[in-house]
């Protein structure tokens, strides 16, 4: 709600002058109304600001929760509402369409055909209930909804942003929610975990691996040279984290009231800086999460090994100290016969003319065990280079991908253009051969890293001081005519540490005793690491910014609850100077109090929508003004009021729900009831549904035999991921079996695209996604059709059809039932014969595959 102005005579003296409000005068008529506001007091109360373009607190989700009645049920409320339109639910769907409704709704798979037999010969009473029982007891069940949730929360395992680099420890997050789902854990220790897993469970990974939730937004890596940027960036992550738990926990928008109070929600400006000072400790990055006792473990290990190399730190100290001025004085006497070190820039090699067609040079050493990278090599005879436009390998590159090698490529090493490097991808050694394309008597090797300073002190590190030059007639015979070996060292720390052990020979074994102790030490296991944020105390206490603007702070802002829900549920406010984990744990507190009946209605409704598709708030991250109004009111307080007396657990809420005459009804149409409610949101019919992106792909690696249901760890790529100050993902031209885990396994990277799971609606997760949209295209049949993906899927299914099943029938018939979880009719079983024999199983496994039947759900 807005704000009463702090000084109204103020305001109206500035109206009459004509200075407010910006771009022109008020009408003589307001502002007469106004002076008579002014000159009543200028009474100000929540009636003026819940005006009827805007709520305020009488809103509805900002309400206690309806008493319920003893027989209140799922379906009375629902066949209620369809009674008002003169509409009846559809009959309870068959047995067949059951399970494999139940199955994809639980698990995100289809059903086996075992397990459609087997449930269609449980006779006894109670066989759904025990399907569903069975069903919430599988451990995919954690995976499918688990993706739901990952969903609301925008997780991305890529930074955004322009480098975009990947986070190669923020698994664990998606690990922490598919176990919580689970293991059933009360939603109430689920947003405990999330905001203040380390408080609740302090070096448990298993728990603080849960406050991944905070930091799963994207964050921009790039660092900005002036305070505002900084400060703007760090504005930016808080209001990641209050707009992810402010709609995910609350279906409020609290984003919008960063620059000033919400227009159409009673949400102060104040009510999002006190949110922001709840997590104004929270920062993106890796954080070692262990026990006291791993931590000393691994501290028992490094000490020894840390002491020993304090002393050979002291003696190398010691020793140079005294060679310093002997050095000094005879430098001229202990460089003789030395070459200088190579240049930073450009290092050429001049040697008595040889024939060669081929010359190699083999990198040996880069300064500070770097990468070799490479603007230029040349190779001259009698002044002239004759290596320009000649075919240049490498034996290995920094990439072989097509679209990358105009800027790695070997080739660009004979263009005569120094703009691009190849770069090595062998760690500190490579090697280069180029082919000149006939016999020249060569006499002179050079090759350059930044020639022209065109990379403003990128590659600074990457010189090649180690090297030899060699040529050849044939390419098999070899004769080295260069080195680096009468070379000084490149560096001036490592020019002085060379002629300190020319002088002292203890000087240089105490230098491979201090590199190995430091090997070893880095070979002591490091304690796990998880992207799942770093806390620390804030410097200062936050304040807020005027105009949402880091750089124009206003009054301090003390962290505690929004007031929008004040007379819900008592309200919580902490000193500025309070603990950082103290906030977020009363926060999270706060949020699932019982008496909270907005956190209540939002998750009932998150459930409903998945289990429907859409949820009776249309909106589910919304539930204020500008959101949908609830479709069944009286419903969602009952489903809010079941879950709190559930203990927040969910898995009694799914029993409920698909227990319910309304979610086992027939899908079958209604003419009359259509025109009545064309989307079916009064729930006359089950909703048929698409599956969405990921349960397709799994259907179709479930179906072909070859899905992976190894759970958890570290997630696969279909990309292949490079990294040049920003990163470049390339799509996989044939992914192999290592990425035939279920969809939720994928390293999800911000902005990067898989064909298949893009076009099925698959979202992006820069922002969060509580709601995905359902779009049909050409580009989702073609890729159905044709991606390498499907190609292959639809040989392996040809494969298992062929070694199941005996003859053509048996060939169909397993299709049907693996596929469909149902028997083919007759005529089915003719045309798919029929098909087969004119074309191939291959072929008719992509039919199947791009069947409507296949890919919805009724």
């Amino acid at each position: 709600m807005s704000a009463r102005p702090a000084d109204p005579a103020r305001l109206l003296e500035r109206v009459e002058k004509g200075e407010m409000p910006p771009g022109g005068k008020l009408p003589a008529g307001e502002v007469d109304e106004l002076r008579r506001w002014v000159a009543a007091g200028a009474p100000w109360d929540d009636a003026l600001v819940a005006a009827p373009k805007r709520a305020g607190a009488s809103w509805w989700s900002l309400q206690p929760l309806r008493k319920r009645a003893a027989d209140d049920s799922i379906d009375g409320f629902v066949r209620a509402a369809l009674g008002k339109r003169g509409i009846a639910m559809n009959a309870e769907a068959d047995r067949r369409t059951l399970i494999r409704r139940a199955t994809f709704d639980l698990t995100g798979l289809p059903p086996t055909p075992e397990e459609v037999n087997a449930f269609l010969a449980d006779g006894a009473p109670g066989a759904f209930e025990r399907l569903i029982d069975r069903l919430l007891e599988s451990p995919h069940y954690g995976e499918r909804w688990g993706r739901h949730w990952l969903d609301v929360v925008r997780f991305g395992e890529s930074n955004g942003y322009e480098q975009n680099h990947l986070r190669d420890r923020a698994w664990p997050y998606r690990d922490w929610v598919i176990r919580a789902f689970n293991e059933d854990m009360p939603y109430s220790r689920m947003v405990l975990e999330q905001l203040a897993g380390d408080t609740v469970a302090p070096g448990d990974a298993a728990v603080e691996a849960a406050t991944g939730f905070l930091v799963a937004g994207p964050h921009d890596t790039v660092k900005i040279q002036n305070i505002d940027g900084e400060k703007q960036k760090r504005a930016n992550d808080l209001d990641d984290i209050v707009i992810a738990s402010g709609a995910g926990f609350l279906g409020l928008t609290i984003g919008c009231a960063r620059c000033h109070d919400h227009k159409f929600d009673p949400i102060r400006q104040a009510d999002y800086y006190r949110l922001a000072a709840v997590f104004d400790g929270v920062n993106h990055g890796e954080r070692e999460v262990a026990s006291a006792a791993e931590r000393a473990a691994r501290e028992a290990a490094l000490r020894p090994l840390r002491e020993r190399l304090e002393g050979v730190k002291a003696r190398i100290a010691a020793l140079a100290e005294e060679a310093e001025p002997e050095i000094e004085g005879r430098r001229a006497e202990l460089t003789a016969g030395l070459r200088p070190a190579v240049d930073s820039k450009l290092t050429a090699e001049t040697f008595a003319a040889r024939e060669a067609r081929f010359v190699r040079l083999a990198i040996t050493g880069v300064w500070r065990r770097s990468t070799p990278a490479l603007d230029e090599v040349e190779v001259f005879a009698g002044g002239r280079n004759v290596a320009l436009g000649k075919k240049a390998s490498a034996r290995v590159s920094r990439t072989t991908m097509d679209d990358a090698k105009a800027f790695y490529g070997p080739e660009l090493l004979t263009d005569g253009k120094f703009d691009r490097h190849w770069i090595s991808g062998e760690g500190n050694a490579g090697e280069i051969t180029i082919d000149l394309g006939g016999l020249e008597r060569v006499d002179r090797v050079q090759w350059s890293r930044d020639r022209n300073g065109a990379f403003q002190g990128r590659f600074l590190s990457q010189v090649v001081t180690g090297y030899r030059v060699e040529v050849s007639v044939d390419g098999a015979r070899w004769e080295r005519v260069a080195d680096s070996e009468d070379r000084l060292p490149y560096g001036e720390a490592e020019q002085r540490d060379f002629l300190i052990g020319m002088v002292r020979p203890e000087y240089r074994k105490l230098l491979e005793d201090r590199s190995r102790l430091e090997r070893e030490m880095a070979r002591v296991p490091k304690l796990p690491a998880y992207y799942s944020g770093i806390f620390a105390e804030p410097e200062e206490p936050m304040r807020l910014h005027t105009r949402g603007n880091p750089m124009t702070p206003g009054a301090v802002m003390k962290p505690g609850s929004p007031s929008t829900l004040d007379r819900l549920l008592p309200a919580f406010e902490l000193e500025a100077s309070a603990p950082e984990a103290v906030r977020r744990r009363a926060f999270a507190e706060w949020i699932t109090d019982d008496r909270n009946a907005l956190a209540a209605r939002v998750l009932a409704n998150r459930v409903w929508h998945y289990h429907f598709g859409r949820g009776m708030v249309g909106t589910p991250s919304d539930f204020g003004y500008n959101g949908e109004r609830p479709t069944h009111p009286e419903l969602l307080d009952y489903l809010a009021s079941r879950l709190v007396e559930n203990g927040w657990r969910l898995k009694a809420l799914h029993r409920e729900i698909m227990l319910s005459a309304a979610w086992r009804q027939s899908s079958a149409n209604q003419p009359a009831a259509a025109e009545a409610d064309t989307d079916a949101r009064l729930l006359w019919r089950y909703p048929p549904r698409r599956l969405d992106a990921e349960a397709l792909r799994d259907a179709v690696l479930a179906v072909s035999g070859k899905l992976d249901l190894k759970m958890g760890g570290a997630g696969f790529r279909l990309y292949r991921y490079t990294v040049d100050n920003v990163a470049t993902y390339y799509p996989l031209d044939e992914p192999g079996p290592e990425t035939y885990r279920r969809a939720v396994y994928h390293q999800w990277a911000r902005s990067v695209k898989d064909d298949m799971l893009s076009v099925h609606d698959c979202p992006d997760s820069a922002l969060p996604e509580p709601k995905r949209t359902t779009t049909t295209t050409a580009l989702q049949a073609l890729s159905l059709l044709n991606a390498p993906f499907l190609i292959d899927q639809s040989r392996y299914f040809a494969e298992r059809l062929r070694a199941e099943a005996a003859d053509r029938a048996g060939q169909v018939d397993l299709a049907w039932r693996l596929a469909y979880g149902r028997e083919a009719t007759a005529e089915e079983r003719a045309e798919a014969a029929t098909f087969i024999e004119r074309n191939s199983l291959e072929l008719f496994a992509r039919v199947i595959f791009n069947s409507s039947e296949f890919a919805y759900v009724h």
